[in-house]
């Protein structure tokens, strides 16, 4: 099953089925067969269990030509699928992307990566969905994009271990965690973590994929599932990136065991994989400017500009598709940096 969120004129914000190239309303479709459901995805993953048992009969009905009153919608824009996560965390689970980033940076691999997983908390505010991301001038300085599958919590835990752990996925979804990687270099050099370099727009969709869609993709493990599914990225129409999710060095159970030790998850919690092996422009970056001097040669790095689209595409997820547009205005935080002044001479 697919869920959408989606505007249209009627409303800012509402719930839909993708079937067919067609998204159904689907509070109003459930309602014409006397079922109840949640107008939106915040509380449809509330009570998760029970709202998606309704809506397989109300996809079934449709398919069957038994809904006699379909909502179909009609000029909707889709949101995240959801739009107002509880938290956002994105995960390192990819040893070839670590390892590649770190050695463009002349740093090695430290033995803490293999033994346990990693994450850290991006602003789940700045959630966006398909269509434009507006940044600032500073962050069009080395603009990158990284391709990432990401799950929804479909439940609420706490101290989860991870045998149960994937049991608290709804689905699945499309991440691209938008990085300025010059505020991202300057910030990081005191080691307390990214902000200003992340915290601006993360894009997530264009829909949830409940784990059944993806069954037949599915690899299990002795740390839970993996899964099977090729991962792409497209900058301005030209492949520049791919990989495949069943290379996670640590899984979705792993990760949420980690996430959830003192803490409780929450239904509607977003958790990305991290950046697939070759999956953003730090990395490749890195890697041809080796080559290139390997050659002799030089090589002029690639970032996201004004105006470019950037497309993610997963198996069974279809297509994220963003579009870079640079807000007005020449705001910077990057030029109001102090310079400290010399002590004066005290002789």
């Amino acid at each position: 099953m697919k869920l959408v969120s989606f505007r249209n004129k009627q409303y800012p914000e509402r719930l839909g089925l993708h079937l067919e190239g067609q998204i159904l309303d689907l509070q109003a479709s459930a309602k014409n067969m006397n079922i109840s459901l949640p107008s939106n995805m915040k509380e449809f993953l509330e009570n998760w269990d029970e709202n998606l048992d309704l809506a397989r009969e109300v996809k079934m009905a449709y398919l069957d030509g038994k809904l006699t009153k379909p909502e179909i919608v009609t000029g909707a824009s889709l949101l995240a699928p959801v739009p107002h996560p509880s938290s956002c965390r994105d995960a390192y689970a990819f040893r070839q992307h670590v390892a590649a980033a770190r050695k463009s940076r002349g740093l090695e691999m430290p033995p803490e990566y293999d033994q346990y997983p990693v994450f850290y908390y991006t602003n789940h505010t700045a959630i966006i969905g398909p269509g434009e991301v507006l940044v600032e001038k500073d962050h069009l300085h080395r603009l990158d994009f990284e391709l990432e599958l990401a799950v929804v919590i479909g439940k609420r835990g706490k101290n989860i271990a991870g045998e149960k752990a994937d049991s608290y996925v709804a689905g699945f979804t499309i991440m691209n965690d938008f990085s300025a990687r010059q505020l991202q270099a300057e910030e990081m050099l005191l080691n307390l973590g990214p902000a200003k370099g992340k915290d601006f727009a993360t894009a997530v969709g264009p829909w949830l994929v409940t784990t059944d869609e993806l069954e037949k993709f599915r690899i299990q493990t002795d740390f839970g599932d993996k899964y099977d599914l090729k991962m792409i990225a497209r900058h301005n129409g030209k492949s520049v990136s791919e990989g495949n999710s069943k290379d996670m060095n640590w899984t979705f159970a792993e990760i949420i065991e980690r996430c959830s030790y003192g803490v409780e998850i929450l239904p509607g919690d977003v958790i990305g994989s991290g950046t697939v092996g070759t999956g953003c422009y730090l990395e490749l970056n890195g890697t041809r400017a080796r080559e290139a001097k390997a050659r002799g040669e030089e090589y002029k790095p690639v970032w996201l500009q004004a105006g470019d689209t950037i497309e993610l595409e997963i198996t069974g997820l279809e297509k994220l598709q963003n579009t870079i547009v640079r807000a007005p205005g020449e705001h910077s935080i990057l030029a109001r940096k102090k310079i400290l002044q010399p002590q004066a001479n005290l002789k």
